[in-house]
């Protein structure tokens, strides 16, 4: 088609009055009375954002890390941080990702802690992220060796103060946390599933449960564009039964679908009353995030993947997301993480952490979730599976009913075998 000049510029013209109409969604054009309370939830969220997490008044004295060292002993890796009085903090860092990752560690994150006070540690978890050009490093490559890290200047911190970490985050609001058993067996057939799965809940007597939706996001040579055929619509109803209403279920497909078999599995989750559909499309995809949560009636979550404070504002303010869950390993810490919890506490959403397999990912879980003050009632549980040696006195760390007690003792609450850390050697360049 030819286009003449007057065309061109008319077109032209509605284009850049267009571009200047603040859009929702999908391009539809926002009232300005809706723009204008958007405007006001970003102010509300940035407001949140600026305020303390942690409890730097418990201190009285500066705290200055002297070491910061990162211990590998096989696969297992440690972060060891002593102050130049003499206190010490640990923390056991995600092994499957670490691996990989601890370069960043050594080179780009243990230089700039060296002889901080740990009191600022607000400010230092902002500070790091333009030290080196390190927001270049987005999602776990930074967020792992930076929990890491904080984790264990909060065990130091914990431990001088005598309070355990919850309360160097915000106030204790949950003495215990209830789990859901988050199953994983995507790949395996309904019948191998279900048998896998009530094995699963049995051992931990839970009372709430996450199954796998749709097929694995890599993809494998027998699935089709909706994932193995029928898998999903079989088993949806097959839990409820096996179950009983009784059961809190939720259900998570990893950003699998596209947003029209979004909408359609989750109104089949809303059949069968689900309560949470977690990553419904791609967690990249904030629009279409959006769209799948405008049209069902059950929460959407997410969050495991999200890097970034920006990214769960926007999943917040433009109501995205009904539940959030930041993975206090993958997200860079607990202090960034409750950040994310408090911006949707504002606007009366709830949170609930992702948590991460094997290690001692259910012990900062379970620290994260009891300074919660919008939490959900069930949270993420895999198990006590790990090969580092310790011990807590203050809990079982048991799963009994459903529950697990949250140590009470200073810092994480629990004291790594001396003889298991002396296997471990410092990594270096």
């Amino acid at each position: 088609m030819k286009t003449n000049r007057r065309t061109f510029l008319s077109t032209s013209i509605i284009g850049g009055l267009a571009a200047t109409i603040p859009m929702t969604s999908y391009g539809q054009p926002a009232s300005a009375a809706n723009s204008d309370a958007l405007m006001d939830k970003y102010a509300k969220l940035d407001e949140i954002l600026k305020q303390p997490i942690f409890k730097k008044e418990l201190f009285s004295t500066p705290v200055i890390i002297e070491t910061l060292e990162l211990l590998r002993y096989g696969n297992s890796f440690l972060c060891r941080v002593r102050s130049k009085d003499g206190a010490e903090g640990i923390s056991v860092g995600h092994s499957g990702q670490l691996r990989s990752l601890y370069p960043i560690f050594i080179n780009l994150l243990q230089p700039f802690f060296l002889n901080k006070d740990a009191r600022e540690l607000d400010l230092l978890l902002e500070k790091v992220y333009i030290y080196s050009l390190n927001f270049r490093l987005s999602g776990m490559a930074l967020g792992v060796p930076l929990a890491t890290i904080e984790f264990a200047i909060l065990d130091l911190m914990g431990r001088i103060a005598g309070k355990p970490i919850g309360q160097l985050i915000g106030d204790i609001h949950h003495q215990e946390v209830a789990v859901y058993q988050a199953t994983e067996y995507r790949e395996k057939s309904v019948v191998e599933s279900m048998e896998l799965i009530k094995r699963d809940v049995a051992e931990y007597q839970a009372k709430a449960l996450k199954i796998k939706v749709g097929g694995l996001m890599f993809g494998t040579t027998d699935m089709n564009a909706v994932g193995p055929r029928g898998r999903t619509e079989t088993i949806i109803p097959l839990v409820r039964k096996t179950f009983g209403d009784d059961m809190v279920l939720y259900a998570d497909s990893n950003g699998f679908y596209t947003v029209e078999e979004a909408i359609r599995v989750g109104k089949l989750l809303e059949e069968y009353n689900f309560e949470f559909f977690e990553e419904p499309v791609p967690f990249d995809w904030y629009e279409e995030t959006k769209q799948v949560a405008d049209s069902l009636k059950i929460p959407v979550a997410g969050g495991e993947q999200e890097y970034s404070l920006h990214g769960f504002r926007w999943l917040i303010a433009n109501d995205g997301l009904q539940i959030v869950q930041p993975d206090t390993f993958y997200f860079g810490g607990m202090i960034r993480a409750m950040r994310v919890a408090r911006m949707a506490n504002a606007f009366r959403k709830s949170c609930t952490p992702h948590m991460t397999d094997g290690d001692l990912g259910f012990l900062y879980m379970m620290h994260f979730v009891s300074a919660l003050p919008n939490a959900l009632p069930f949270h993420e549980f895999k198990g006590f599976k790990t090969d580092v040696m310790f011990e807590c006195k203050t809990s079982l760390l048991q799963c009994k009913d459903g529950m697990v007690k949250v140590p009470t003792g200073p810092g994480s609450g629990v004291e790594i075998d001396p003889e298991f850390i002396r296997k471990h050697e410092q990594v270096k360049n």
